[in-house]
C-alpha cells in the first residue's frame, strides 16, 4: 500500500502544476490580441516613478572689479553705477625699467631738466634755511627723452608733485587709467556716508594734512607767493613734522567705501581732474581752506604746474562674474 501511494503521487505532478508557476506562466505569455514581437504593458505597479532634481539656480549677476591698487566707489545717488579710484596720491615710475622717479620735480624730462638747471642757477638767495638746502638730485634717466612715466598708487612713499594736468593725464593713461570727472572725486571723497570731509560733516583740525602752521616760500623765501617751481619746497619740515607727508601717514584723512578706504583725498597735494581748462581739487598742505571735498582751484591753465598739484587716477569698473552657486 505504501507503495503504490509514492507512485501516485509522482505520476500526478506534471498535471497539477502550483499556484505561483500558473502566475508566472500567463505573465510570460504574450496578451490576447497583441501582434507578434511587441511587448506586452508593464503589470500595474511595476516601476517607482522617476522624481527629477530642481534646476540649479541662475548664476548670480556679475560683480565689478577694481585693481589692487584701486578702491571700488558707486555713485550714492544709482548704486548701478561704479568705478575705481587709487587708493594713495601717485607716485611716477618709468614704465620701462620701473625705476622711480624723483617727486621733486616735473614727470617730464624736458622739463625737469630745464627745472633743474634754472634752481642750480636761482639757489643761495634766500632765507638761510634756503641757502643751506641743496637741490634734490635729478637723475640722468630721467631727463632722458625715452622716458614713459607711469603712475603708480602706493601706500607710504612721496607722492609726485610738480605735475602739469598734461602730465597727470599722461602717466595715469601709461597705467591704464584716466583722470576723474569731477563728479567722480568728489564723490570718492566723500565716502559711501556721502560726507562733507572724509572723516565727517564738519572741519577738524590737522585730520587731514591742511591748513599747516607754515609755508615752504616762507621757510625759503620769506614770501609765500613766489618761486613755487623750486624743488626743495617739499622736502621741508615744520616743528610738527614733514610739509609734505608720505601716502597713506595720515590715516585718519581716510573717505571710507565698504571695507576699504580712500586716503588724503583732502590735504596733502592737490589733484588734477579731466577739465581742459584747468581744475584741481582737495587742497594741498599749506593751503588754508577748511571746505574738504568741495576745495577746487580753477584759475590756472591744463599745462600748469607747481610744488602742490599732484596726481591721482580713475578707472572704470569692469565685471566680473562670481562663482555659481553649488545646490
Amino acid at each position: 500500500m505504501s507503495l503504490l501511494l509514492v507512485v501516485a503521487s509522482v505520476a500526478c505532478g506534471p498535471d497539477e502544476a502550483t499556484d505561483e508557476e500558473a502566475t508566472a506562466a500567463q505573465s510570460a505569455a504574450p496578451s490576447e490580441g497583441a501582434p507578434e514581437g511587441v511587448a506586452p504593458p508593464l503589470p500595474t505597479g511595476g516601476l517607482p516613478s522617476v522624481v527629477m532634481p530642481p534646476p540649479p539656480p541662475p548664476p548670480p549677476p556679475p560683480k565689478p572689479r577694481c585693481p589692487e591698487d584701486m578702491v571700488l566707489v558707486w555713485d550714492t545717488q544709482s548704486t548701478d553705477l561704479h568705478y575705481c579710484v587709487d587708493r594713495y596720491e601717485a607716485m611716477v615710475v618709468d614704465d620701462t625699467t620701473r625705476q622711480n622717479l624723483s617727486p621733486y620735480y616735473p614727470p617730464d624730462p624736458a622739463k625737469a631738466a630745464f627745472i633743474e638747471k634754472i634752481w642750480n642757477d636761482l639757489r643761495g638767495s634766500g632765507t638761510e634755511l634756503e641757502q643751506a638746502t641743496p637741490l634734490p638730485p635729478l637723475p640722468a634717466w630721467q631727463k632722458q627723452k625715452s622716458l614713459k612715466p607711469r603712475a603708480v598708487s602706493k601706500k607710504g612713499v612721496v607722492p609726485q608733485a610738480y605735475a602739469s594736468g598734461k602730465d597727470a593725464a599722461l602717466v595715469c593713461g601709461n597705467a591704464g587709467k584716466r583722470l576723474c570727472s569731477l563728479h567722480e572725486w568728489r564723490t570718492a571723497c566723500r565716502g559711501a556716508d556721502n560726507r562733507d570731509f572724509p572723516y565727517g560733516t564738519a572741519y577738524q583740525n590737522a585730520v587731514c594734512n591742511v591748513v599747516r602752521e607754515t609755508h615752504p616760500g616762507i621757510l625759503l623765501w620769506d614770501n609765500p607767493s613766489i618761486n613755487h617751481t623750486d624743488p626743495r619746497f617739499n622736502l621741508l619740515t615744520s616743528k610738527t613734522g614733514p610739509l609734505l607727508r608720505r601716502t597713506g601717514a595720515t590715516v585718519k584723512c581716510a573717505s571710507v567705501w565698504g571695507d576699504d578706504a580712500i586716503f588724503d583725498m583732502v590735504g596733502n597735494v592737490d589733484e588734477w581732474i579731466d577739465d581742459p581748462e584747468g581744475t584741481f581739487v582737495g587742497a594741498f598742505y599749506a593751503r588754508g581752506r577748511k571746505d574738504g571735498c568741495q576745495a577746487k582751484v580753477e584759475n590756472h591753465p591744463f599745462a600748469y604746474a607747481d610744488y602742490s598739484t599732484g596726481i591721482r587716477c580713475c578707472k572704470d569698473a569692469t565685471l566680473a562674474s562670481a562663482a555659481p552657486i553649488t545646490p
